[in-house]
């Protein structure tokens, strides 16, 4: 494959979209940064105008044709400190923002992605963070979110029983990895010749995690909670190489998977329960 590839990557101003594209850019690649402030792109992906906004201006900047998609924008921090209130708009956005900006994303740069295949050369590669867990059945607001019921998922998100489990981050990331696993095989993807991919991180030392891992405290707790035996807390740049790879002319024939980037933890939560 000759020529520069071009990416585009949400969440890039901090954490692991941050760590992607130096990644990428150490390697030669251009990468169109997309965050709600120092980006090339600066747009909030938790509003429907904001993710037009976001496909638009990166439409424009690639020329209409890209190599990868890498979507890495997300909220988390459902910690305790929050007021009622504050934990529902909290809940709210996270559903917003990781579930149906995410999609919005992914949906609105494929055409980029399969201009690029048609003309040839092209990687044609995408790939998301979603969560350390298998993807469950049965929730409603995860069946809400798969449905598209933007209302529906964000009305669900501030109900007591999600609120009080915390559930709104792990929620709109599995539904993001069963999204993964429905569309990447249709012909819009896989037939298009572009790959369709998840990647599930453990706790990553970023600033997005750092109600988790902010003092010595939390990061004990954390550590006895969920075991990753693999040299404890993952990085950034842990991740970052793995979605790197995921769209890369090295990932020939991987689709439609979600890849635990977890330091061993779901080997050692689950044992040999893979299927």
């Amino acid at each position: 494959m000759t020529g520069q590839l071009t990416y585009a990557v949400t969440g890039s101003a901090s954490g692991i979209g941050r760590a992607a594209v130096q990644l990428l850019e150490a390697r030669g690649a251009r990468a169109i940064g997309i965050d709600v402030g120092g980006a090339d792109v600066v747009a909030d992906l938790g509003t429907p105008a904001g993710r037009d906004a976001a496909t638009a201006a990166v439409q424009r900047l690639s020329g209409g044709r890209l190599d990868g998609v890498i979507a890495c924008a997300g909220i988390g921090g459902e910690d305790r400190s929050r007021t009622p209130a504050e934990a529902i708009e909290r809940a709210r956005a996270i559903v917003r923002v990781n579930y149906f900006g995410a999609i919005a994303t992914l949906a609105g740069l494929r055409p980029l992605l399969a201009r690029g295949a048609e003309a040839g050369g092209s990687v044609g590669a995408a790939v998301v963070t979603s969560l350390v867990a298998p993807v469950e059945e049965g929730e409603p607001l995860i069946a809400a979110c798969l449905d598209g019921d933007e209302d529906a998922a964000v009305a669900l998100a501030g109900e007591q029983r999600y609120l009080e489990r915390k559930q709104a981050y792990a929620m709109s990331k599995r539904a993001v990895a069963r999204w993964v696993r429905r569309h990447a095989p249709e012909p819009g993807w896989a037939g298009a010749g572009i790959s369709l991919n998840a990647v599930g991180p453990a706790v990553i030392d970023t600033p997005m995690g750092h109600y988790l891992v902010g003092t010595e405290e939390l990061r004990a707790r954390v550590t006895e909670g969920r075991p990753m035996p693999l040299r404890g807390f993952g990085s950034p740049e842990h991740v970052a190489s793995l979605l790197v790879w995921m769209t890369s002319p090295d990932n020939g024939f991987v689709t439609g998977q979600v890849v635990f980037a977890d330091g061993g933890h779901d080997a050692v939560t689950r044992g040999d329960n893979v299927w």
